[in-house]
């Protein structure tokens, strides 16, 4: 076997010094792989940790505001505008309404922010109250309604138009039964358009419950809600009854709500049920989760 040569060994030497110092970088690298996969699965159990504090923090703010707005004074419990289907728009928003709305179900209804039923409340029983019954008509096509509007029909003096309102009643002064007023309240501009368009027509001031599928084109005073189910309807008219006679001071029994809506006011719906057992369910998977995560760190320190 012939020898080797001196430039022959020691490429062979400076070959498997490569091979050696690869290895040993190889092992490196690994080790630091290995290192950063620490770290990173610590960042990512670290941001766990801060998002389920962060949702269960939400969580508890939530609840605290629903508290707070509760005594700072809501016309009804938040929770009854729930019963009575308040909430419940249509799978139409139209571009005036949206600002209602809170969010779309997953079978594409809108819902409308509980919270500003009830502010638009307030703000339309003041504004009705400035208003003598014999200065302002209440105006509901829809069958649903016409229990609560003669109600509070019945309770406040005001007149109202049911089943059908005469066009042109409050513009045509050679009709017999012209007459002069100073508000038109209506439950839905799309089926009270008539006594809308005359109001628009002699400038007078309007009041409307709108639902998300409604133009508020000419509403002064827009009241957001369900305007399609007797017991949305019934709620809405039972408040405004006994803000306008507490106001005016009328001295008169106010009926229960369920008088206006035509039968009892449920719990909330099984909709509504779910979604809150839901929530209080993912609350305490959340507070298991940091609990388990904890108790893993403290084991491993």
């Amino acid at each position: 076997m012939p020898r080797k040569s001196k430039t022959e060994t020691e490429k062979e030497r400076k070959a498997e010094d490569k091979e050696e110092q690869k290895s040993e970088e190889k092992k490196i690298s690994k080790k630091e792989l290995k290192e950063r996969a620490k770290k990173l699965i610590e960042g990512i159990e670290e941001e766990k940790v801060e998002k389920i504090k962060e949702g269960e923090t939400k969580l508890i703010e939530a609840e605290e505001e629903e508290k707070k707005a509760g005594e700072k004074g809501n016309l009804v419990p938040l929770d009854d505008y729930l019963k009575a289907s308040c909430y419940l728009g249509t799978k139409v928003i139209i571009p005036d309404m949206r600002k209602y709305v809170y969010k779309r179900r997953a079978d594409g209804i809108a819902i409308i922010n509980t919270n500003l039923i009830d502010e638009k409340l307030k703000e339309a029983a003041k504004f009705l109250s400035a208003y003598n019954p014999e200065d302002f008509i209440v105006v509901c096509k829809r069958e649903a309604g016409w229990k609560a509007v003669k109600l509070f029909s019945e309770l406040t003096g005001v007149r109202i138009f049911t089943k059908k309102y005469p066009a042109g009643i409050i513009t045509n002064t050679a009709l017999p039964n012209f007459f002069e007023t100073d508000l038109i309240f209506i439950c839905d501009p799309w089926l009270d358009k008539n006594a809308l368009n005359d109001a628009f027509n002699v400038k007078k001031k309007t009041m409307a419950i709108c639902d998300t599928n409604n133009l508020s084109k000419g509403v002064d005073v827009i009241i957001p809600s369900n305007n399609k189910s007797n017991k949305s309807l019934g709620l809405i008219f039972w408040i405004l009854a006994r803000e306008y006679m507490k106001a005016r001071k009328i001295d008169k029994k106010l009926p229960g709500v369920e008088e206006f809506i035509g039968e009892k006011l449920e719990e909330l719906p099984p909709r509504e049920r779910k979604s809150k057992k839901r929530a209080e369910e993912e609350k305490a998977k959340d507070v298991e989760r940091i609990e388990s995560i904890m108790k893993s760190r403290e084991e491993g320190e």
